[in-house]
């Protein structure tokens, strides 16, 4: 049986092709159509699921959208009446497009669809909905190594649900409780995610990453006046701050006073009173997250929790809550976001729909270590880097492993393109740059020669698993890079005191023995890499290791800032001439950017 699960039409479109309960391929259109969060039907990335299968359109058993349309739509009428006469300008402008398009999504669907294929008939049962929660619910369940767990759903909004909590057992989920919109702890961080210059529902983890150079200063203001949160961890906004229920904008006027001062526009200085409203909003989301999954723990007694949402790529939070819960176990979905939901939509229909008995994994999760999408071979990348004019090594295995991780001792930085694309918003070793942890300088040369973009932005380590408790206080391992642990004293440096260093000045200091990736808070967004999940890229940090002692690597995405991760071959040949990176290592072939210049 084959079921393809379908999300579009908001942000970060996506598809997943599921062969009875084994996930087939899954990714992003915005991998194939170059366009950021590209919202639009996800046909290349559809096309591309049914390629890697080997089937056409008209041999799906079902297809499963994430979400349902006349939902969503009464949700917008109902807050646009609750909140009248104000709001009336966007209600009018937003009017139109969900008339034309939105309402009748599902004839859009079918004509999309029947442009893919157009032997494919609807047959009236072929084509399913299900909720926007119940399809993260689903992506964070199961997908995971528990036979039963709590779950638990945060993002913006879906249809009316912002966080939904449900138990899972065997193939079944119940859900128990939900908070509603408009109090939504997903909606309160993307205000200050819009109010600090940055694009909602796609640099949220900027604010995170911005958050340790200041300090929460502002936390009681936010208590007081922007959101009331309770015991149990239950919460609702004060909405006479806010300005997403009346118009086009996250924050109103009320909201700069309160803070005494208008949004940061894009791309002018960050001060210490943007690093300390992202401090104080981080550690408030953190604080109503623990206080949540405190009372859950205390209410339900289970030992296992699952998370998707948008909010569950905080992967500090997620740290905490791996150390500081009671929860003994914990999983979340790598694609937690919207993408994830046409997983979780596919795996809705096979398991709570159909009644499909479910299977675990031995105690591994079903998502294949997140490596869905589409890989080329070496014959085919050849014939690519000789009409590209790319002159290239071709090694034996062995001899590319030490000559790549000679090169990146040599402070030589590597695009490393192997195997299958990563699923999901992380970069997990397949479509990565890859650069020595212990230079001082690689922080800052990545941000500004290959990624080109803001300076304060952490990178993350990649690390042997074998070594990782060694290095990092972390619990378990990590091999979606979702939590941030700490690296351990005996790796920190002496910090001087004098003169004391304020905002991104704190750069300048070298804090540990592995400076690229140690945060300014010396917390590092770790991904462990084992033998099995990834055999390349275990091979290569092992022969980094055996030459220079040290067990992990930088790791992050292959692309350049606004940039999708690269997906073709052809993709990361430009990506790799258009940047710094000195060394394309692309399956197994190894091309030296030095031997493309006259």
């Amino acid at each position: 049986m084959y079921i393809l699960g379908i999300s579009a039409f908001y942000h970060d479109s996506a598809a997943c092709l599921l062969r009875d309960e084994t996930v087939a391929a899954a990714a992003q259109e915005e991998r194939f159509t170059r366009i950021k969060n590209d919202e639009r039907f996800p046909a290349n990335a559809i096309g591309f699921c049914l390629e890697k299968a080997g089937i056409t359109l008209k041999e799906v058993d079902y297809i499963v959208f994430y979400e349902k349309p006349f939902i969503k739509f009464e949700w917008i009428i109902e807050t646009h009446v609750a909140f009248a006469p104000k709001g009336l300008i966007s209600f009018w402008k937003s009017m139109p497009v969900w008339i034309k398009g939105k309402i009748f999504m599902k004839k859009e669907i079918i004509r999309k669809l029947k442009e893919i294929d157009s032997s494919w008939d609807y047959t009236g049962e072929n084509l399913l909905f299900t909720e926007h929660h119940h399809s993260h619910a689903a992506s964070a369940f199961y997908p995971s190594p528990f036979d039963n767990a709590l779950i638990l759903t945060l993002d913006g909004v879906g249809e009316w649900n912002t966080t939904t909590v449900a138990e899972g057992s065997g193939n079944s989920i119940k859900f128990l409780q939900e908070i509603n919109f408009p109090h939504s702890i997903g909606l309160l961080y993307s205000a200050f995610t819009y109010y600090l210059g940055f694009k909602v529902n796609c640099d949220e983890y900027k604010v995170m990453g911005l958050a340790p150079y200041g300090k929460p200063r502002f936390a009681d203001t936010i208590y007081t006046h922007l959101i009331d949160v309770k015991d149990d961890g239950s919460f609702r906004l004060n909405m006479d701050y806010f300005g997403f229920t009346r118009g086009l904008r996250m924050t109103n006027r009320k909201f700069h006073a309160l803070f005494g001062a208008k949004p940061r526009r894009k791309g002018s200085e960050l001060t210490t009173f943007h690093m300390d409203l992202a401090s104080s909003i981080q550690q408030v989301a953190e604080e109503v997250l623990l206080r949540m999954v405190h009372h859950l723990h205390s209410l339900y007694g289970h030992d296992n929790l699952c998370l998707a949402g948008g909010v569950a790529l905080n992967c500090v939070a997620n740290g905490r809550i791996l150390r500081e819960s009671p929860f003994k176990k914990l999983w979340i979905q790598p694609a937690a976001g919207d993408a994830g939901g046409a997983l979780g939509a596919a795996y809705e229909v096979y398991y709570r729909y159909l009644n499909n008995p479910r299977t675990l994994n031995n105690g591994t999760d079903k998502m294949n270590h997140a490596l869905l999408g589409p890989s080329f071979g070496k014959e085919e990348i050849k014939t690519l880097l000789t009409k590209n004019q790319l002159s290239y090594q071709d090694l034996k295995e062995d001899d590319f492993y030490r000559t790549v991780a000679a090169a990146i001792a040599m402070g030589k930085i590597i695009g490393w393109f192997n195997g299958n694309m990563e699923y999901g918003p992380r970069a997990l070793g397949n479509r990565s740059i890859l650069g020595d942890a212990r230079n001082p300088v690689m922080q800052s040369v990545m941000n500004r020669k290959i990624k080109f973009r803001e300076s304060f932005r952490p990178f993350a380590p990649v690390i042997l698993e074998e070594f990782a408790t060694d290095y990092f206080d972390m619990p378990a391992p990590s091999p979606y890079m979702l939590l941030v642990s700490y690296l351990k004293k005996e790796y920190r440096l002496q910090v001087e005191e004098e003169p004391v260093l304020t905002g991104l000045d704190k750069l300048k200091q070298v804090r540990s023995v592995v400076p690229a990736i140690t945060h300014v808070d010396f917390s590092a967004r770790v991904q462990t890499v084992n033998e099995e999940s990834n055999p390349s890229l275990y091979k290569l940090i092992r022969s980094f290791y055996e030459l220079t002692g040290c067990p992990l690597l930088i790791n992050t995405s292959f692309n350049v800032m606004n940039e999708p991760i690269v997906c073709t071959p052809q993709d990361a040949m430009g990506c790799f001439q258009r940047s710094g990176i000195d060394i394309l290592a692309i399956e197994g072939l190894v091309v030296e950017k030095q031997a493309t210049e006259s």
